[in-house]
C-alpha cells in the first residue's frame, strides 16, 4: 500500500472495517498528511496519539466553532446553525456552556446513578436470558444508555424508541438504510438541515411538558439555568436535547457493541474476564482504546501554524483520527492486540481538553454494569451472522449483531422487571 492509496473519505471503507493498516501507514510514513478530497478542498490528517492530543489542547489555533466538526463543509445557514451546539463552540463560549450541566455529570451525581442502572441492566439481560439467542445490539446495546439518558431528561418511556430512531438517522448520515428514502444525507446541502426537525419539534414539547410540570431532572434544570444572567432560550433547550440524548446514547451503545464483537474474536480475553471479573474496569478501557465510538473530529486552523514540520496555513481544515491515535505504536505496547489487563491505557476515546466527554462518568458506569453483567450471565456466546457495521466516516458503530448462548433463567423481580 501507498500513500496514494489512502481514501479516508470513503464510507465503504470503513463500513467494511476501520482501515488500520491506512492509518499504520500514515503514522509510519506522513503522520501529517495532506488528504484530497473528491467534494472539498482536502485536509489534514493527523494520525499519531501526541499530535492529536496537541490539536485538542490548542482551540486558540484550531477552532471547533470557525467550520463545524464534520469534514463535509456545511453552508453558511447550516453553519450558523449548528454552531448553536456545544461540540461546535471554543471557549469562552464553551465553557460557559458546559457549566450550565457539569455538576449533572460529576463521579458523585453519577454515582447516584449505579443502583438505577444495576436494575436497567438486569432487566435487559432478564429480557432475552430465556430465548437464547438476540440481536446484541437491539436487545442489549441500545437499551441502557437510552433509558439512562431519557430518565435523566424526563423523556417518557412510551416516547424512548422513537427518540432512539431519530438519533439513529442523525448519525447515520452517510448510512442510506437508515435514510427514510433509503439515500445518505448530503450534508454540504443547506436542506440537511431537516434532519435536525424531528428531534428539535420533540424537544419543544419536552420544554412545554417541564415548564407545566417541572420535576428534578435535566430538563428543568436546564430550564432554570442563566447564562450571562439569562434563562436559555427554547433554541438552547433544543440544541442542548440533541446534543444529551445522541452523544448520551450513540456513543455508549457503540461501545457496548465494539466491546461485545472484540471479546468474541479474542475468546482467550473473554475467558480471562470470566475467570477474573475484576478486570472489568480494565477491560472497558481497552474496549475504548481498541475500538473508539467516533473515528474522527474536525479543527480549522484560525492562523498559521505547524505540526511535525508541516506547515499548516490559516483557514485549513484539519481531522484528527482517535483509532489512529489509540494504536500509535509510541505510546502502546503491541497496540494492535486486544488485551483486557493492558494498564496503563492512555486512550483518547473520551477527547483531551476542552471538549473532553462529558458524559465520561455515565458511560464508564453504565459500560461497567452492563459487562459485568454480561460476563456473570450470558454464557457460550457466538456469532449466528457476521455483524453489520454502519456505513460511516464518523462512527464506528455496529447496526446489527445477532448472537447466540446458552438460555438461563431471569433473575429480576417483577418490579425491577
Amino acid at each position: 500500500m501507498q500513500l496514494t492509496d489512502v481514501d479516508l473519505t470513503d464510507p465503504d471503507r470503513f463500513e467494511r472495517g476501520t482501515p488500520h493498516e491506512e492509518f499504520a501507514l500514515l503514522r509510519r510514513e506522513a503522520p501529517v498528511y495532506f488528504h484530497p478530497e473528491r467534494d472539498g478542498p482536502g485536509f489534514f490528517a493527523v494520525t499519531k496519539h501526541a499530535d492529536v492530543r496537541a490539536v485538542s489542547t490548542a482551540p486558540e489555533v484550531f477552532s471547533s466553532e470557525r467550520m463545524g466538526t464534520l469534514r463535509i463543509d456545511p453552508p453558511e445557514a447550516v453553519l450558523q446553525m449548528i454552531r448553536n451546539m456545544m461540540l461546535n463552540m471554543d471557549p469562552p463560549k464553551h465553557r460557559r456552556y458546559r457549566a450550565l450541566v457539569n455538576k449533572a455529570f460529576t463521579p458523585r451525581m453519577v454515582e447516584g446513578l449505579r443502583d438505577q442502572v444495576r436494575r436497567t441492566v438486569t432487566r435487559i439481560l432478564d429480557d432475552v436470558i430465556e430465548r437464547g439467542e438476540c440481536d446484541f445490539v437491539e436487545d442489549v446495546a441500545a437499551i441502557l444508555p437510552m433509558e439512562i439518558i431519557c430518565e435523566m431528561m424526563g423523556v417518557p418511556p412510551e416516547d424512548r424508541r422513537r427518540i432512539y430512531e431519530i438519533g439513529n438517522k442523525m448519525v447515520g448520515f452517510e448510512d442510506p438504510e437508515l435514510q427514510p428514502d433509503g439515500k445518505p444525507v448530503d450534508v454540504a446541502n443547506a436542506d440537511a438541515a431537516v434532519a435536525f426537525g424531528e428531534m428539535f419539534v420533540y424537544a419543544t414539547k419536552l420544554r412545554e411538558r417541564a415548564l407545566r410540570e417541572p420535576k428534578d431532572n435535566l430538563a428543568t434544570a436546564l430550564l432554570n439555568a442563566e447564562l450571562d444572567g439569562e434563562r436559555l432560550s427554547a433554541e438552547d433547550f433544543q440544541w442542548w436535547f440533541q446534543l444529551l440524548l445522541v452523544a448520551g446514547n450513540e456513543t455508549t451503545r457503540t461501545v457496548t457493541s465494539n466491546g461485545m464483537r472484540d471479546l468474541l474474536a479474542n475468546p482467550e480475553q473473554l475467558a480471562a474476564l470470566r475467570a477474573e471479573p475484576g478486570l472489568v474496569p480494565t477491560a472497558i478501557e481497552e474496549m475504548l482504546r481498541f475500538d473508539p465510538p467516533v473515528h474522527c473530529f474536525r479543527r480549522q486552523t484560525l492562523r498559521d501554524t505547524e505540526i511535525r514540520g508541516v506547515r499548516i496555513p490559516a483557514g485549513s481544515k484539519v481531522m484528527i483520527w482517535y483509532p489512529s491515535a489509540n494504536r500509535d505504536e509510541d505510546v502502546f505496547a503491541d497496540p494492535q492486540r486486544f488485551d483486557v489487563r493492558r494498564q496503563p491505557n492512555e486512550h483518547l476515546s473520551f477527547g483531551i481538553g476542552e471538549h473532553y466527554c462529558l458524559g465520561a462518568n455515565l458511560a464508564r458506569l453504565e459500560l461497567r454494569e452492563i459487562f459485568a453483567g454480561i460476563v456473570a450471565r450470558l454464557h457460550d456466546v457466538e456469532h449466528t451472522a457476521p455483524p453489520r457495521r454502519l456505513r460511516s466516516t464518523f462512527i464506528n458503530g455496529v447496526k446489527e449483531m445477532r448472537i447466540a448462548f446458552r438460555p438461563g433463567p431471569r433473575v429480576g423481580s417483577a418490579a425491577a422487571a
